[in-house]
């Protein structure tokens, strides 16, 4: 009987490691390339939950004040897609790296996201 209540605990177990969300990103940076001072700052990283549970996305944090993301609200059905929103300061002149945090119930729970590229000032060398 022990025997019995061991295999079935253990089969059940496995059985809930398997049904799981699993997120899987388009591409997992984004780059600006070269944009103008004051530019639309907003970009998208798309994704799939390619599980077979709900996908929650219970927080996306990013590495600077100068990034806000935005995560979808409602949970993600398994086979749908969904975003997470990103708008960068595009007022801050230089270069942009910066790293986005989601942290989900996924087999990957917490999964970094990456933002590059370079915000120019939009003045010619002749007007310095």
């Amino acid at each position: 009987m022990k025997k019995f209540i061991l295999v079935a605990f253990v089969a059940l177990v496995s059985f809930a490691a398997q049904a799981q969300a699993k997120i899987e990103f388009k591409s997992d940076t984004i780059d600006y390339g070269e944009i103008a001072k004051g530019s639309d700052g907003v970009r998208v990283f798309e994704f799939t939950n390619t599980g077979s549970e709900p996908l929650i996305i219970s927080d996306v944090k990013s590495s600077c004040g100068c990034t806000v993301p935005e995560k979808p609200k409602d949970p993600i059905a398994p086979g749908k897609n969904g975003q997470i929103k990103v708008k960068y300061d595009t007022n801050r002149v230089g270069p942009i790296r910066k790293t986005v945090t989601v942290y989900s119930n996924a087999t990957e729970p917490i999964k970094a996201l990456k933002i590059k590229g370079e915000v120019l000032d939009g003045k010619s060398v002749l007007e310095n």
